[in-house]
């Protein structure tokens, strides 16, 4: 991922916030018949290895699995992200030399891709990923509402994967670049937006340049 300086995020629990917060990532793998890409809802556990492992599961149809992999499979999680236009910019009325942009959050996690049909391994893992997207309703599902012997026909159709995260890149381009005044402007901007994540990415805006 190209990352200038001055975007570049290294801390590990602003890496993790992002990767909590991106509900469906999506799992990259270069094979000899091209380029492989599924959407998937996956957890990290970061009790797990240096920068923690993600789970989650494909479709048995999904080819990807079975597909060997060249080399270590990429998730892209994404985080926020606003449309910037140049007329939030101080620097707009002084010279006019301003172009629009985006500003996002990015997360590109590398590593070994295993996957795994054991039954008990797929259980627990679908059983942790239900729980942690669960959590907030007032009457959370639980895998056990189902049937056993249902929820037994659903894990033959499905295959886990896990990936022991061997390297992690952040991104996190909120106009660090960007005059105080050029800050400011795009702050406001953004905070009267009618989306929330642009809302959000208001309150992102750096007050002062590192």
């Amino acid at each position: 991922m190209y990352t200038p300086p001055a975007f570049r995020e290294d801390d590990p629990a602003i890496l993790r916030r992002i990767m909590r917060e991106t509900r469906l990532a999506t799992l990259v793998t270069a094979t000899v018949e091209g380029l492989m890409a599924t959407p998937l809802p996956l957890f990290l556990d970061e009790s797990e290895g240096e920068h923690g492992v993600l789970y989650g599961h494909l479709a048995k149809a999904n080819a990807q699995w079975r597909t060997p992999v060249v080399g270590e499979a990429l998730v892209l999680f994404s985080g926020v992200d606003a449309y910037i236009t140049p007329s939030w910019y101080a620097a707009k009325v002084e010279h006019g030399k301003v172009v629009p942009t985006w500003n996002y959050e990015a997360v590109h996690a590398y590593g070994s891709a295993e996957f795994f049909d054991d039954p008990a391994r797929l259980l627990g893992a679908v059983t942790r990923l239900t729980e942690l997207h669960e959590q907030a309703r007032a009457l959370p599902w639980v895998v056990g509402d189902a049937p056993e012997a249902f929820i037994a026909a659903q894990l033959k159709g499905i295959v886990g994967v896990r990936l022991p995260i061997s390297r992690i890149e952040g991104k996190r381009k909120m106009s660090q670049n960007r005059s105080e005044a050029d800050r400011a402007g795009v702050a406001t901007g953004l905070a009267g937006s009618e989306r929330p994540t642009e809302r959000q990415v208001a309150g992102m805006i750096p007050t002062q340049r590192d």
